[in-house]
Formats: structure tokens, C-alpha cells, sequence
């Protein structure tokens, strides 16, 4: 009996160090981050909620949200590409809504059914299925891309609109996917490749009024072989032209800098070529 009492207890305690919305990144899904090294607070929104990316209990990828704007700052992840069927739902982060809803992502009607609460109250800080439908020239432009997961479960993972952001159709559709491609080619001698794609906010909105539409999509990789940092590299894109230009990590920040107002941004740990 007291075995299974302390058994009890520490599946307990497990369960209170896996929340969905953390405090903090630097204790919670941490294996997205090289060498547990955040982005600079530059980046991070007055609302911000971060989101350890979970489904089937297990975590995928990492986010900062933009509670206000309703749209990621950015996802962090490990580029790992493989087979696996693309998912076409949609899924909110329950935790948005209240600290004590379920941990995983989950989908508008199911939460709705399970609570007995209604759309507009799960988009009080986020995103939701109608901020999207029927846009003109605009995409559901995802920052973690399927295609840079491995397996069903991590391709599903990506489908949250807590990952996604109003992206100018023809770049999502043309520049910005031949660019997420080229990953496999860039990456080619890597054994670790971590991946932060970004999103900087603009100056309009989605015609529900309630979701920013970025001004620039973009997106720095650090590759490692073995426990070396050898390369780096980045791409940003205007969010109203078909044209992504390819820099190195060094130049993608101080553009990101100039961006931000003139404060410093830091994407990766300093071992991370800049050059």
C-alpha cells in the first residue's frame, strides 16, 4: 500500500512539471533550444504565453505567443524531417483559455463540448478556426512546418494556430516553401540542426480585426556535428512580396535588430557562427 502511495505521489508531481503553458523556457522543453540559449527578451511581446508544443503527452516543439496579436513571435525546433500524413484540422492550446484545462493541444469543437464554452471564449487569447476562413490572399503560414517532422504525431503537432500566422499566400505557396526545402540540402552534414522561425508584427490586421498580420517571416538555423556548431544561416521575407532573401545568422539579426527597434537580438547561443 505505501508503495503504490508513493508511486501515486510522483506520477503526481510528474504531472505538475509537464504544464502546457510554462512560466518559463529555460526549465521546460529546453532540448529545442541549443545549449538552452533563448532568443533575447527583445523578441518577447508585453502578453507573451509560452507554449512547450504537446500531443500524445509529448512535446514537439516550442512557441512564444503574442496573446495580444494572437499570432507566434516564434517556434523553436529541431529540423528532422521524415514520412508521415499530413494533418487538416486545426488545433487551439487549451491553456490559453484557462491554466487548468487539459495540457494538449486540442481541437475548437472538442474543448467547446468538453467545457461547455463557446468560440469566443477560446479566442479571448488566441486565434481560432473563423479568424482564417475566406481570407484573400493570405495563408495559414505555419512556423514550425510539417515538413520539417519526422512522423504523423510531430506533423499533427504542427497544425495549432498557436504555431500559425497570416502569410501572404504566393510567398507561403512559392519563395518561403522552396526555401523550407532547401533545408534538406543545407543541412545535409548536420547531425543536430535547431530551427527558430519567426514572425515580426505589422501594422494590420485579418478582417475579423482580431489577428496581426506580420510584416516579415523569418527564420535562422544553427547546425551542429557532433557537439560543434560549424555553420549557421537565415532567411527573411517581406509578408507582401514572393522574395526571400538568404543571409547569414550574423546579418539576419542585426536586420532583426533594426526591426525591433533598435534593441539588440541574440536567436542562438553565441557558439553559432554569426559569419
Amino acid at each position: 500500500m505505501l508503495g503504490l502511495l508513493l508511486l501515486q505521489v510522483l506520477a503526481s508531481c510528474l504531472c505538475l512539471g509537464h504544464s502546457e503553458v510554462v512560466k518559463t523556457f529555460k526549465t521546460a522543453c529546453t532540448q529545442f533550444f541549443y545549449e538552452k540559449t533563448l532568443p533575447s527578451d527583445t523578441l518577447r511581446p508585453t502578453n507573451a504565453a509560452r507554449i512547450c508544443q504537446r500531443l500524445t503527452n509529448k512535446y514537439h516543439f516550442a512557441t512564444l505567443y503574442d496573446q495580444t496579436r494572437r499570432i507566434p513571435v516564434y517556434s523553436a525546433y529541431i529540423y528532422n524531417p521524415g514520412n508521415g500524413e499530413r494533418y487538416e484540422s486545426l488545433f487551439i492550446e487549451p491553456q490559453l483559455i484557462n491554466q487548468g484545462y487539459r495540457k494538449a493541444m486540442d481541437t475548437e469543437d472538442s474543448i467547446i463540448e468538453t467545457y461547455g464554452i463557446s468560440s469566443d471564449d477560446i479566442g479571448q487569447n488566441q486565434a481560432i478556426d473563423h479568424d482564417y476562413r475566406n481570407l484573400e490572399d493570405l495563408d495559414r503560414g505555419h512556423l514550425c512546418p510539417s515538413g520539417h517532422q519526422p512522423d504523423d504525431d510531430r506533423k499533427s503537432a504542427t497544425f495549432t494556430l498557436t504555431n500559425i500566422v497570416p502569410q501572404n499566400r504566393s510567398l507561403n505557396q512559392e519563395a518561403w516553401r522552396i526555401y523550407e526545402e532547401s533545408m534538406a540540402r543545407k543541412a545535409r552534414n548536420c547531425d543536430t540542426t535547431y530551427v527558430i522561425t519567426g514572425a515580426v508584427p505589422g501594422n494590420t490586421q485579418v478582417p475579423t480585426g482580431r489577428v496581426n498580420i506580420p510584416s516579415y517571416i523569418w527564420s535562422a538555423a544553427c547546425c551542429l556535428e557532433g557537439k560543434n556548431a560549424t555553420r549557421a544561416w537565415g532567411a527573411i521575407a517581406e509578408n507582401n512580396k514572393n522574395e526571400v532573401k538568404e543571409l547569414n545568422l550574423g546579418r539576419l539579426e542585426t536586420k532583426l535588430s533594426q526591426l525591433y527597434g533598435g534593441k539588440d537580438v541574440t536567436l542562438f547561443n553565441n557558439a553559432c557562427p554569426r559569419q
